[in-house]
């Protein structure tokens, strides 16, 4: 691990500069590296994907845990010293290049890379990582819904980031992160983090916050697809009711906004909204993780749909 002086030094070498607009901003309070790493409990044939691996500090304690650590990184110079400092570990790869293919795509290089290490090392797969405040959030959206699904994941996010992962329906920060993070598993904030734990220091608080997915719990949804679609058609317009986000599904030239797919073409949301014993005068913010999968179930429904 490197402290703030290491890191200047080797970005000072490589004629490199911190680049804000990728939200690069290094850990350099060595503890809360130790806690991030010791709360992601990694075992020695997990795969770990690290993103925005900086100058190598978290990769370099990430591998002496993990079979096996795929660090991406999006910046040239940076992905380049990372590479020189972990010359001799086997068990990294760095990937010079964007994490995401688009919004809600991980980007196939990286999904190759997990899968033929997969062929290799049986254990979890999970993310740990200090990630860029631009990515954050759909990096974590995509390893929800799959199909590169992560078995958990143990990060540092913006505070407002954490708070949106943690949140409960009715709350001003309850969303679409809230809602696939608590269906799929259970979350926890670890720390709150002050600016000052970073270099340069950002201008907001940030939060190392912990994701464990519950396999029984993410089987309990029929269809990933239907149910981004679901999630999306309601919490695309919060504010309306229910019944009058439905009639949305069918209105012709009316924008979406889903996560993933258009909106499921359901006519009879009045038969799922009772099924589910469901008010459709509440408001999409007010419906609980469990009840968005019961009306997403309910619509896959062939009788319904």
């Amino acid at each position: 691990m490197q402290t703030k002086q290491q890191i200047q030094q080797l970005l000072t070498s490589a004629g490199a500069t911190v680049n804000r607009r990728l939200g690069q901003h290094f850990l350099i309070d060595l503890n809360l590296m130790r806690l991030l790493v010791d709360s992601a409990n990694i075992r020695d044939n997990d795969i770990v994907l690290e993103v925005g691996c900086g100058t190598g500090s978290l990769t370099e304690a990430i591998s002496e845990h993990a079979g096996f650590c795929l660090a991406v990184e999006y910046d040239k110079a940076l992905a380049e010293i990372t590479k020189t400092q972990l010359a001799k570990a086997g068990n990294v790869k760095i990937i010079n290049a964007d994490i995401l293919e688009n919004k809600n795509t991980i980007n196939p290089i990286v999904s190759k890379a997990i899968s033929t290490a997969r062929k290799k090392y049986t254990g979890r797969f999970l993310l740990v990582a200090n990630l860029p405040y631009n990515v954050a959030s759909p990096v974590m959206m995509n390893l929800v819904t799959g199909p590169l699904a992560a078995d958990s994941m143990f990060v540092t996010v913006q505070k407002q980031v954490a708070d949106r992962m943690t949140a409960s329906p009715g709350s001003s920060d309850y969303g679409t992160l809230s809602i696939y993070l608590c269906a799929t598993g259970d979350v926890k904030l670890i720390r709150t983090l002050r600016p000052t734990v970073f270099w340069p220091r950002p201008k907001v608080d940030s939060a190392i916050v912990g994701f464990v997915r519950d396999k029984e719990k993410a089987r309990r949804i029929k269809d990933m697809k239907r149910f981004n679609e679901v999630v999306g058609l309601f919490m695309g317009h919060r504010r309306k009711t229910l019944i009058a986000c439905s009639k949305l599904a069918t209105r012709p030239g009316e924008a979406r906004r889903s996560p993933k797919g258009k909106p499921p073409e359901i006519k009879s949301w009045h038969d799922i909204f009772n099924r589910a014993s469901i008010d459709p005068h509440k408001r999409p913010e007010q419906i609980s993780p469990q009840d968005y999968m019961a009306l997403a179930n309910l619509s896959v429904d062939s009788k319904i749909s």
